[in-house]
């Protein structure tokens, strides 16, 4: 085989994805819990005023709604300590419970947090309280970010608070239903300019039509998908797993992308554009490049998702 998962990794090396996403939430992740809590506050109040944030439905909170009440019936202290014992992963029933939680779950626990903060249910960061110097500096940097790349790091950080999974041993994935694929009539089919490979073309629209069964069947037995910041997720079931729980309703605008063989049948594609996500819609835009690796099937072997540097990135197609 000409190609392992690690060497498809380099293909088009030259894209320069967004470095300063995971930086930033490096640096936010070495801030004590109380700087991270008024951070995550300071610049929710932030975005708020430039991005509208859907709110969760009641499918994706219904799991989290035990929890919910238990904070809402606590007193101010011991809400405050249940948000910093999230920010320290302690290793509490309430932590554990977050950990088995999925992304849009845990999304939309913050959000409800954070309307519950404002109407003066929930304890809310102390009306004097002056970030760190540290904290500052992370909440600037994230000022300079576009928006794409802001929501990218508010939703890194909070999704990787609460105990670790690794640690939990055997344990269900707590996630929202599955929404049912769109109906083929109503479905867009997209047009890329420079690429009219089928299986690219397929992975877009199958993907934008919440067809996952379909997506699936497009990837190689030993095929790996790579999210952005993330390490490679292979073979079909974890992939299948990753779609639902992380991709449903989302909307791909690819514009544009560039085709090349490569040895023994395989064939390179990257295509560049857009990413909406059901929590921010149409107001926020995130640049993305797909870097594909098709097999002498015309199956993939491998597809990274990057998160680019900057909107110039999105004209960037070369090797």
């Amino acid at each position: 085989m000409p190609f392992t998962i690690d060497s498809a990794r380099g293909i088009f090396p030259n894209t320069l994805a967004a470095d300063v996403v995971p930086a930033t939430i490096a640096r936010f992740t070495q801030l004590n819990a109380e700087d991270q809590l008024a951070l995550i506050w300071f610049a929710y109040l932030e975005m708020g005023k430039q991005i509208t944030i859907a709110a969760p439905g009641a499918a994706n909170m219904q799991f989290a709604e035990i929890t919910m009440n238990q904070i809402r019936q606590m007193n101010f202290q011991d809400q405050s300590q249940v948000m910093c014992d999230l920010a320290n992963r302690a290793d509490t029933p309430i932590c554990r419970t977050y950990a088995t939680w999925s992304v849009n779950i845990k999304l939309g626990f913050w959000y409800q947090l954070g309307e519950w903060m404002e109407q003066g249910i929930v304890a809310p960061i102390p009306e004097a309280y002056q970030l760190s110097a540290n904290a500052s500096a992370v909440l600037q940097a994230i000022r300079n970010l576009d928006a794409g790349q802001q929501i990218t790091v508010l939703r890194n950080a909070v999704v990787g608070m609460g105990f670790d999974p690794n640690q939990l041993g055997e344990y269900t994935r707590v996630s929202e239903p599955v929404a049912p694929p769109q109906e083929i009539g109503k479905r867009t089919q997209i047009k890329i300019e420079g690429v009219d490979n089928p299986t690219v073309l397929s992975y877009i629209n199958n993907l934008n039509a919440n067809d996952f069964e379909a997506l699936i069947n497009l990837f190689a037995p030993d095929g790996a998908l790579q999210p952005p910041f993330q390490r490679p997720i292979v073979g079909k079931d974890a992939i299948l797993r990753f779609f639902k729980e992380e991709c449903q309703n989302l909307k791909l605008i690819p514009e544009r992308g560039i085709s090349e063989s490569v040895e023994d049948g395989y064939t390179q594609i990257k295509v560049t554009g857009k990413v909406q996500t059901p929590w921010f819609g149409a107001s926020v835009g995130m640049n993305i490049a797909w870097r594909f690796l098709l097999n002498s099937e015309n199956k993939i072997f491998f597809v990274a998702i990057d998160l680019l540097a900057s909107p110039k990135e999105l004209l960037n197609l070369a090797r």
